[in-house]
């Protein structure tokens, strides 16, 4: 399953069953996973692997080194769970620095375009847009969808379950759960109720993460404060994600508008 005008280095290491199209390449110290299907003019460069079933479409680019002036190449990698998807054109380099790697998790969907930077990392079941652009350092946790044409700062972080309307855009940490207008610059909306539930929360669950983010966002406390609440309130659960990741967070978290605070804060739900 091997076409004529593919180049396969002898150092590529390919697993069963791997269709490749053609004029595809791959190069040496690369790995393919069993049944995964290449397609026609994709590159998979060196130190990338490639998990088991995974389907990479036409023109994309894998494992190329990062677009980091300070790159001073190095052993590092691109690293792609089982079971994704990588539509055309899509574009993933590898680490900036020596024995880094760009990780992609396990059934994650990359549409036509979009682009992971260098040691991005997305969790499992993350799904990217058509033209989503993610910077360097970029943290993308589970099942998570980014529309298209949305833009993320490199070192920032997209929390479980996010929904990031298209067109917006994000230099600051967008907590989990949470849903992001589009066309906006670093603006929480609400949250998102419909992944939530997709997600197999009850409603015990789902009711203390709405509470957990009315205090995050409608107690008129600081992060600090409000992290300390959401404490003191929940033994356990989901709704500590919050605290966990306002803890993590190095570039502060995505606020709302004043408009939505007030109409969070008057829903007495």
């Amino acid at each position: 399953m091997i076409h004529k005008t593919a180049i396969i280095d002898s150092g590529a290491r390919l697993g069963r069953d791997v269709q490749v199209g053609p004029f595809a390449v791959i190069e040496g110290d690369t790995s393919i996973g069993d049944n995964c299907v290449i397609g026609a003019h994709v590159s998979v460069m060196r130190y990338t692997r490639l998990g088991a079933g995974c389907r990479v479409h036409a023109g994309a680019v894998l494992g190329d080194i990062p677009q980091d002036i300070g790159f001073a190449d190095g052993e590092s990698s691109a690293v792609i769970g089982d079971r994704c998807v990588i539509r055309e054109g899509v574009t993933v380099h590898r680490g900036a620095k020596p024995n880094t790697a760009t990780e992609i998790g396990e059934g994650c969907f990359l549409m036509a375009f979009s682009h992971c930077a260098h040691n991005v990392k997305l969790g499992p079941g993350v799904i990217l847009a058509n033209a989503t652009l993610l910077g360097g350092y970029v943290e993308v946790g589970e099942r998570a969808f980014i529309s298209g044409n949305c833009l993320v700062h490199q070192f920032c972080k997209v929390g479980r379950l996010v929904m990031m309307g298209g067109g917006s855009a994000v230099s600051k940490d967008v907590p989990p759960f949470c849903t992001i207008n589009p066309l906006t610059l670093n603006r929480v909306a609400g949250l998102n109720v419909i992944g939530l539930r997709r997600a197999g929360l009850g409603v015990a669950e789902r009711q203390e993460v709405r509470r957990a983010f009315k205090l995050l966002y409608a107690s008129g406390k600081n992060v600090t404060q409000a992290v300390e609440d959401i404490r003191n309130t929940f033994a356990s659960g989901p709704a500590l994600e919050f605290c966990d990741f306002a803890d993590q967070s190095s570039r502060g978290l995505c606020a709302m508008t004043a408009d939505s605070i007030a109409a969070l804060a008057a829903d007495g739900e």
